[in-house]
């Protein structure tokens, strides 16, 4: 089973920018398409990014040209870049697998709140 450990949440105005990383414990993770989740309290998780093993990336319309997902194979870490924050963007931000069959477990997750 691969552990996932989130960071790089914390508290920022609007427009400001944050960068999360997802750090897996098992070489597996390389051949996973992998997406970053978020879930604002009250809310269902959803995918806001998702990138393939080889790099693909795409985006939930919400986050398009703020955020850029990316990832290092080599050291099994996957990023993501958030610009110009809103306040909507304020959420727990989680890492798994893309795949609706394999889903390894949900680590803690990464707290940003966007003030206004």
């Amino acid at each position: 089973q691969v552990q996932l450990v989130e960071s790089g949440g914390g508290l920022v105005q609007a427009g400001g920018s944050l960068r999360l990383s997802c750090a897996a414990s098992g070489s597996i993770f390389q051949f996973y398409a992998m997406g970053w989740y978020r879930q604002a309290p009250g809310e269902q998780r959803e995918l806001v990014a998702g990138i393939t093993s080889g790099g693909g990336t795409n985006y939930a319309d919400s986050v398009k040209g703020r955020f850029t997902i990316s990832r290092d194979n080599a050291q099994n870490t996957m990023y993501l870049q958030m610009n110009s924050l809103k306040p909507e963007d304020t959420a727990v931000y989680y890492c798994n697998t893309l795949s609706s069959r394999v889903q390894w477990a949900w680590g803690p997750g990464a707290q940003v709140i966007v003030s206004s």
